[in-house]
């Protein structure tokens, strides 16, 4: 397949490119940057630019032209920036679901964050709550689209090296993930249809990734 990653210069989008080349699709880069290219394009992306806040649906429908499936990966950073939490990781699944919809294609994985319908509303920052908001929001309406979704709701992202051995299911704790291994089981839920209709929280674990998507699609 050709899959559209939006957020495609992304932290976990940087390890899911050659997984996808590696697995034999073609991973199209979406990114607001030129300067991005050469570094994507080593990897084996092919590079659309495409700027989430500031462009329209028509402009991402264009972008996803020849592609058979939407990773939605992007992030408005961790910077205090409260408004960039609605019209990035709001805003950018919502027209992105739309534009899914435009060209006719139906895969859609989205990763968001574990406990966002259930934030600690008294510990959490007024940040932290607007980015839990955009992540729950987006997620219902991708849940609604009609698409052939998977949610993916990783817990606290690390740089560690990824290990492959995950744990995936419903109300897991709010433990670390290796954005590694976040990037192992989005291609792993792109490969396998069963994940189709599933919302997963994904921790580190024991399972290996193909196993842990198996199981939870089974379970």
């Amino acid at each position: 397949m050709r899959i559209a990653i939006v957020g495609g210069h992304g932290k976990v989008a940087l390890h899911l490119h050659p997984l996808l080349v590696d697995a034999g699709h073609t991973p199209v880069a979406l990114v607001r940057k030129e300067e991005y290219r050469a570094e994507l394009e080593g990897l084996g992306a092919e590079v659309r630019l495409l700027d989430i806040e500031n462009q329209g649906v028509d402009a991402f429908a264009a972008a996803f032209e020849g592609c058979e499936a939407v990773v939605f990966s992007a992030g408005g950073g961790p910077d205090g920036n409260i408004e960039r939490k609605r019209t990035v990781d709001l805003e950018g699944s919502l027209k992105s679901i739309d534009a899914a919809h435009e060209v006719g294609i139906r895969r859609f994985v989205q990763v968001s964050a574990i406990a966002v319908d259930e934030p600690d509303v008294e510990a959490a920052s007024e940040v932290w709550l607007a980015y839990v908001a955009a992540k729950r929001d987006s997620d219902v309406a991708l849940r609604d689209s009609g698409l052939d979704w998977t949610i993916i709701r990783p817990g606290r992202l690390t740089d560690e090296a990824g290990t492959g051995r995950v744990a995936l299911g419903q109300r897991l704790p709010h433990e670390d993930v290796p954005r590694a291994d976040v990037a192992a089981v989005v291609a792993a839920s792109l490969a396998d249809d069963s994940s189709i209709g599933h919302q997963w929280d994904l921790i580190s674990g024991d399972t290996p990734v193909a196993e842990a998507v198996r199981a939870a699609a089974a379970g």
